[in-house]
């Protein structure tokens, strides 16, 4: 009994190594995208202006659009639930059609989990989501806000107008 607990515990920690080797590596380039929040001496907000070139889920690079009228933001795993119960019944283009944006910070998420679990998953939406993986970016963006909250930033030319909060899929309807 022991020598089998013994071989399945070597296999579990087998596997998980192969996990980590397959799955620990970054295939993020941070010399390809930038965040531009001005002016600097403030916490991002009303009257900032933003600029970025992010990536998204699926690896395609995104810059900021004068056309953007809302930022919508996930910091934690809950407000990320919360924007993925909301989309779930909006049909394809439906951001679009709104000139909104979702922005989610995945920079605290261990690669391997960014990887084998995040990343698969946000690529079944029909939808684009800009991801953050830069701590310094994400610290930038999230600094002074309340960040256990979804915010939705309104734009006009790139320059923050409005911040609002939405604690549930309800409230973030209600906001776009």
């Amino acid at each position: 009994m022991k020598k089998i607990l013994l071989i399945l515990i070597g296999l579990i920690i087998i596997a998980a190594g192969v996990l980590f080797g397959i799955n620990g590596k970054s295939n993020y380039d941070a010399s390809k995208y930038k965040l531009s929040i001005t002016p600097t001496e403030k916490h991002f907000g009303v009257g900032s202006t933003i600029d970025y070139t992010l990536p998204d889920q699926f690896d395609k690079t995104h810059k900021l659009s004068t056309t953007t009228q809302k930022m919508i933001f996930a910091f934690t795993k809950d407000t990320g639930h919360i924007i993925k119960v909301f989309m779930l019944e909006k049909p394809e283009g439906y951001l679009e059609s709104k000139n909104a944006i979702i922005v989610a910070d995945i920079s605290a998420m261990p690669v391997v989990i960014q990887n084998s679990f995040a990343l698969p998953d946000l690529r079944e939406s029909n939808y684009s989501m800009m991801l953050i993986y830069d701590k310094e970016m994400a610290k930038q963006l999230k600094e002074g806000q309340e960040a256990t909250k979804v915010i939705i930033m309104t734009l006009e030319d790139k320059k923050v107008t409005k911040v609002e909060l939405a604690g549930s899929a309800e409230e973030l309807e209600k906001l776009l």
